[in-house]
C-alpha cells in the first residue's frame, strides 16, 4: 500500500514524500519495496519551487526491491506514503491513498522452494544508461524549472511593484481633472497678459508713429528754415557787397568833394591873387592917353564889370558844385539809410531764424529722446511678451512631456503585466505537465 499526501500552509505548498512499503501477510516469505525519498516545497507568495532533493524523485523514480525473510508473524506491519503537491497563490492539490496495514492473524509459515531458487534476471545493459540519461534529463528540466520559478518570483515582485504603481496612477486619475483647469487658468492668465501687452504695444506703436510724424514735420520745417536761412545769408552777403560798394562810392564821392573844394578854394585864391596883381599893376601903371576925341575911358567901371562877371561866374560855379554835391550826398545818405534799414531787418530775421533753429533743435532733441524712450518701451514690452509666451510654451511642453511619459509608463506597465500573465500561463502549463509526468511515474 502506498500513501501520498500534500499540505499547503500560508501560501506555501509543502509536500513530503515518504517511503512506500508492501507487506505480505499469510505467506512464509515477504517482499518489501521502498521508493526513493522525494520532498520539496514551493512557495513565495504562492509560487513554488523544487529543491535539489526533488531531482531524485520527480516522476521518474525507480523502486528498489529487497528480498529477505519476514519478521516474526506478530511483528509484521507495513505502511507507505507517497505524495506530491503544488502551490500557486495559495492554491494546491494532492491525493492520499492507502493507510497503515492491519495486523494479520497468525498463520503457519510455509516455504516456497521455488522462491529459494536463484533468480534469472535478464537485465538489459542499456537500462542503466537509459536511467542515467533520464535522470540527467530530469535534472536539466528541474534546473530549468527552478530558473523559471526564480524568474516567476522576480516577475511576481515586479508585478507587485507595477500593481502598486497602477494603484498610485489610479489614485492620480482623480487629480487629473484638476490639472487641466489649473492649466487653463494659467493659460488664460497668460493670454490676458499677452492681450494687455498687445494693446500696450498697439498704443506704443501709435505713439511712435505720431512721434515719427512729428519728427518728420519738424525735420521738414527745419529744412525749410535752413533753406530760408541760406537764402537770407545769401541776401545778407549781397547786401554786404552793396554796402561795401556804397561805402566805396561814398568814400570816392567824399574824396571828389574834397578835391573839388580844394580846387574851388585854389581857384578862388588864384582869382583873388590875379585880381590883386591886376590891381597892383593898374595902380602902379600910369597911363597917359591922349585922344583927339574928347571922350574919357572909365577903366574903373570896366574893371568892376569884369570883376563882377568873374565873381558871378565863380559864385554860380560854386553854387552848382555845392548843389550837385549836396544832391549826391543826400542820395547817398538816403541809400545808406535804406541799406541800414535793410541790414537791420536782415539782422532781425537772422536772429529770429537762429532762435527758430535753436527751438527746432531742442524740439528735435526732445523728439529723439521721446523716440528712444518709446523704442525702449516697445522693445521691453516685446521682450516681456516673448518671455511670457516662452514660459507658457515651456510649461505647456513640460506638461505634455509629463503626460506622454505617464502614458508611455502606463503602456509599458500594461505590456509587462501582459507578459507576466503569459509567463504565468506558461508556468501553469509546465506545472500541469510536470504533475502528469509525476503521476505517470508514480503509476509506473
Amino acid at each position: 500500500m502506498s500513501c501520498c499526501s500534500s499540505s499547503i500552509r500560508s501560501g506555501r505548498a509543502v509536500r513530503n514524500f515518504s517511503s512506500s512499503s508492501t507487506a505480505l501477510a499469510g505467506n512464509r516469505r515477504s517482499f518489501s519495496s521502498a521508493s526513493c525519498h522525494w520532498g520539496g516545497g514551493m512557495g513565495y507568495r504562492g509560487l513554488g519551487y523544487f529543491s535539489s532533493r526533488s531531482v531524485d524523485g520527480v516522476g521518474f523514480s525507480r523502486r528498489r526491491t529487497a528480498v529477505g525473510r519476514s519478521p516474526p508473524p506478530r511483528r509484521g506491519y507495513g505502511f507507505g506514503a507517497a505524495g506530491t503537491g503544488f502551490g500557486y497563490r495559495g492554491a494546491g492539490f494532492g491525493y492520499r491513498v492507502g493507510g497503515v496495514s492491519r495486523l494479520c492473524t497468525i498463520t503457519p509459515i510455509t516455504v516456497n522452494e521455488q522462491l529459494l531458487q536463484p533468480l534469472k534476471l535478464e537485465l538489459d545493459p542499456n537500462v542503466q544508461t537509459v536511467k542515467y540519461q533520464e535522470k540527467e534529463q530530469i535534472k536539466t528540466l528541474n534546473n530549468k524549472f527552478a530558473s523559471f520559478i526564480d524568474q516567476v518570483r522576480l516577475l511576481e515582485q515586479q508585478n507587485k511593484v507595477l500593481e502598486t504603481k497602477w494603484s498610485f496612477l489610479q489614485g492620480q486619475k482623480h487629480r487629473k481633472d484638476t490639472i487641466p483647469p489649473a492649466l487653463e487658468a494659467c493659460v488664460g492668465t497668460l493670454k490676458k497678459k499677452l492681450e494687455a501687452l498687445g494693446c500696450n504695444r498697439a498704443q506704443l506703436e501709435t505713439d511712435l508713429r505720431e512721434a515719427q510724424q512729428a519728427l518728420e514735420t519738424n525735420k521738414k520745417m527745419y529744412k525749410d528754415e535752413c533753406s530760408q536761412r541760406t537764402c537770407a545769408e545769401g541776401e545778407l552777403i549781397a547786401l554786404k557787397k552793396d554796402a561795401d560798394c556804397f561805402f566805396l562810392n561814398k568814400a570816392e564821392l567824399q574824396a571828389k568833394v574834397e578835391s573839388l573844394k580844394d580846387e574851388a578854394e585854389f581857384l578862388r585864391v588864384f582869382h583873388a591873387e590875379q585880381t590883386h596883381q591886376l590891381r597892383a599893376q593898374i595902380a602902379d601903371t600910369l597911363v597917359v592917353v591922349q585922344m583927339d576925341n574928347s571922350r574919357d575911358l572909365d577903366l574903373g567901371g570896366i574893371t568892376g564889370d569884369v570883376r563882377a562877371q568873374y565873381e558871378d561866374i565863380a559864385r554860380r560855379s560854386r553854387a552848382e558844385a555845392q548843389a550837385w554835391y549836396e544832391n549826391k550826398f543826400e542820395e547817398l545818405r538816403a541809400t545808406a539809410g535804406r541799406n541800414t534799414d535793410i541790414l537791420r531787418e536782415t539782422k532781425t530775421k537772422i536772429a529770429e531764424l537762429r532762435r527758430s533753429v535753436q527751438r527746432l533743435s531742442g524740439d528735435v532733441g526732445s523728439a529723439k529722446d521721446q523716440r528712444c524712450k518709446l523704442e525702449a518701451a516697445v522693445a521691453s514690452a516685446e521682450r516681456r511678451g516673448e518671455r511670457t509666451v516662452k514660459d507658457a510654451k515651456h510649461k505647456l511642453a513640460e506638461l505634455e512631456a509629463a503626460l506622454q511619459q505617464t502614458k508611455a509608463e502606463l503602456t509599458r506597465q500594461l505590456r509587462e503585466n501582459q507578459e507576466l500573465m503569459d509567463v504565468k500561463l506558461a508556468l501553469g502549463t509546465e506545472i500541469v505537465t510536470y504533475r502528469k509526468l509525476l503521476e505517470g511515474e508514480e503509476s509506473r
